[in-house]
């Protein structure tokens, strides 16, 4: 199973579209605090509607207690970034990866970024700045379930 990490979500709008999408498409979800509002269940129930039910969600209390997990289990890591080099469609992507998405306001520090198995990037325009989040989070899933064959099958 493939998993999606939110480092530090600054907007509960969009950890619920991340919720809902990691629901939809069978992916378990990390959220590594601490984050920019409440993520107690109560909250997450209000951004992620019904789908709350239908997905895994960790939460990790910081960073140092999400890599300790990560090493433990033996995850390897896959960071979204502006400042990735190869395009996210260029990476071989196995089931198990961790897809790590960082902060909407800011990414992620540089020792998360060194933490990191990979660094992928989504291609944009080169006068623009970035993807919102979870549009980002949804493309990369999809090409990583589309490597492994992880899609749901609708029998």
């Amino acid at each position: 199973m493939l998993r999606l990490a939110l480092y530090q979500p600054d907007i509960p709008q969009n950890t619920g579209t991340l919720l809902r999408l990691a629901a939809c498409l069978g992916a378990a979800v990390e959220i590594i605090e601490p984050a920019g509002f409440d993520v107690s269940d109560r909250h997450l129930r209000r951004s992620g509607l019904d789908y709350l039910d239908r997905v895994a969600v960790t939460r990790h209390r910081s960073w140092d207690a999400f890599s300790a997990w990560r090493r433990a289990e033996n995850i390897r890591l896959v960071l979204a970034t502006t400042r990735g080099a190869l395009p996210y469609t260029d990476f071989a992507y196995r089931d198990g990866d961790c897809l790590l998405i960082g902060r909407e306001s800011a990414g992620v520090p540089e020792a998360v970024h060194a933490a990191a198995d990979a660094r992928v990037v989504v291609p944009i325009r080169p006068d623009l700045r970035s993807l919102n989040v979870a549009v980002c989070a949804a493309m990369i899933l999809g090409e990583a379930l589309r490597q492994t064959g992880g899609f749901p099958r609708a029998d």
